[in-house]
């Protein structure tokens, strides 16, 4: 009995010992975004994007990750709590917050811990702002901005664009404001500009009844699916068909629940990613998305991969080791990100400032018989 006492013990010492070998071996990635909720759709994309990539490169040898996200259900105080949560985890690098307003929250939380961030799709210009160790694989607000503005003169889109946008959201009004002053410089002519904030972001015919009245050939959307879908569907209602294009808080709007697809039918929108593109790396992407899912990667998908196997290069580079101190893993995050190129299913040879901003291409899309295609 003694024997067989002795014989189990070692035995979970081994299992114990190998159990904290793979902890051990692994670097811990932590993030955080909306599970739950109207904005789901963007943290589950970003989630299952970063977890094909972690099970792409674990299966390699070599770096593994452990990976694990928490619900903030697009809400700050939840997602520092979210955070708060991963850091006694043992969260060693940070994927931030998905959405903007959150991820303000937890990059401040990022800064004072020395905990490196790289969000995927949070685009606020305050989610880095002093903060030397927070960076973002999305194009930040006023990139879209600007590239959109630049984008309808180039293409001769329109004559006349109106703008309609959410003055309580900072997402929307970086997008916007950078839009405004783009328009001024490039000539591009807004005949409408209309806004509108929570409480009020249930009936838009006053915006779209200024943007008709005004003789608008092109409506610039820059918002979340959720209110774009219901300008959509009333500007449908009221017999107004102008053009539209939006931004990447766009991508989702085929995968709502109950809306009608036919009324997205000729948006525009500048995104990194099309997952219609023919390179081998995408299409690996967009098929193992598909299997896992039930449905097409949207971007923030892609950049949740993308952020995965940029975290992947820097730490081979810096010949990092999981049981580095945090605040010299965060350095030497900040050595790489600062430095080096990378190519993904996003953009190639992309790079990063010391203010954490991606540089990176915009591709033109346009949704056709309910896919996005490619406009460039």
């Amino acid at each position: 009995m003694r024997k067989f006492t002795a014989l189990m013990m070692a035995v979970l010492m081994v299992a114990a010992t190998a159990g904290c070998s793979f902890a051990a071996g692994a670097f811990k990635i932590g993030g955080t975004g909306p599970l739950t909720g109207g904005a789901a759709i963007y943290g589950n994309a970003a989630k299952n994007g970063a977890q094909i990539a972690v099970d792409e490169i674990n299966a390699m040898g070599g770096i593994k990750f452990e990976l694990r996200y928490e619900d903030d259900a697009h809400d700050a105080e939840k997602a520092v709590n979210a955070y708060n949560a991963l850091k006694d985890w043992g969260m060693q690098l940070s994927l931030g917050s998905v959405t903007s307003k959150p991820c303000e929250a937890t990059s401040a939380e990022n800064f004072s811990d020395r905990i490196f961030a790289l969000t995927p799709s949070a685009s606020a210009v305050a989610v880095t702002a002093g903060k030397d160790n927070v960076f973002q694989m999305c194009f930040v607000d006023p990139n879209q901005g600007s590239a959109s503005a630049q984008y309808m003169v180039t293409k001769k889109l329109a004559n006349k664009v109106a703008v309609i946008w959410k003055n309580d959201d900072v997402y929307s009004k970086g997008i916007h404001d950078t839009f405004i002053d783009k328009a001024k410089k490039v000539g591009l002519n807004v005949v409408s500009d209309t806004t509108f904030m929570d409480g009020q972001d249930t009936d838009f015919s006053v915006q779209l009844m200024d943007a008709q009245k005004k003789g608008a050939e092109l409506v610039f959307l820059p918002m979340y699916y959720q209110h774009a879908s219901l300008i959509l569907a009333q500007a449908a209602g009221m017999g107004f068909a102008p053009k539209w294009f939006g931004v990447d808080g766009m991508d989702g709007i085929l995968t709502m629940e109950g809306f009608d697809k036919s009324l997205a039918e000729g948006v525009m929108l500048l995104t990194p990613f099309n997952a219609d593109s023919k390179d081998k790396r995408t299409a690996n992407f967009v098929a193992k998305y598909k299997k896992a899912f039930g449905e097409l990667p949207n971007q923030f998908a892609a950049d949740g991969y993308d952020c995965v196997y940029a975290y992947k290069q820097a730490l081979e580079a810096a010949k990092a080791k999981p049981d580095m101190d945090r605040k010299a893993l965060c350095s030497a995050m900040i050595a790489q990100f600062t430095t080096m190129k990378f190519s993904g299913v996003t953009g190639n040879n992309m790079s990063w400032g010391k203010d954490g901003a991606v540089t990176k291409d915009p591709k033109g899309m346009v949704i056709k018989n309910g896919a996005y295609v490619g406009l460039d």
